[in-house]
């Protein structure tokens, strides 16, 4: 989805005027950030072009994790599995049915006492991160993956 797209879902759920009138700039402007541009090196880039710019330009993906934080979330970035092949389906299961279950003891330890510290909290959020973004690439993996690995494994197992 382009961002233009996402501006002109967003203005769906509000009027274009009152976004303009909350943000200090003109209603031609707020309609045009939600147009597809004729010329994508031209004219002026809607808030979030530019913010994805910036995030291009610094490395830095702070803004993205403090919009997640605002609206209520956490960001976890997608593993890179551009080249990898679903070959190895089995391991991998078994990676994710492991890092599951260190997650469940993480919790289950920090809540033994019937209360969990910050520190608990706070290793508790990173297990759940490093879990998410092993399944979310294993995931990503299937969607792009050889499938022939597999089907050779399963004919060796039978």
């Amino acid at each position: 989805m382009e961002s233009h797209d996402v501006l002109k879902r967003a203005l769906q759920k509000t009027t274009p005027k009152a976004v303009a009138a909350e943000l200090g700039v003109s209603l031609s402007l707020v309609y045009k950030w939600a147009e597809k541009p004729a010329d994508p090196g031209a004219g002026s880039k809607n808030p979030l072009d530019r913010l994805q710019q910036i995030i291009e330009l610094s490395g830095d993906t702070g803004i993205v994790q403090w919009l997640c934080q605002k609206q209520g979330g956490h960001f976890v970035r997608d593993p890179d599995v551009s080249g990898h092949e679903a070959g190895h389906i089995l391991p991998a299961i078994q990676e994710i049915i492991g890092q599951f279950s260190e997650l469940l003891t993480e919790i289950s330890t920090a809540a033994n006492d019937h209360a969990v510290t910050k520190t608990e909290a706070s290793e508790i959020r990173q297990s759940w991160d490093r879990f998410k973004t092993y399944a979310e690439g294993f995931v990503r993996s299937c969607e792009n993956g050889d499938f022939r690995g597999m089907q050779k494994y399963s004919e060796t197992q039978r």
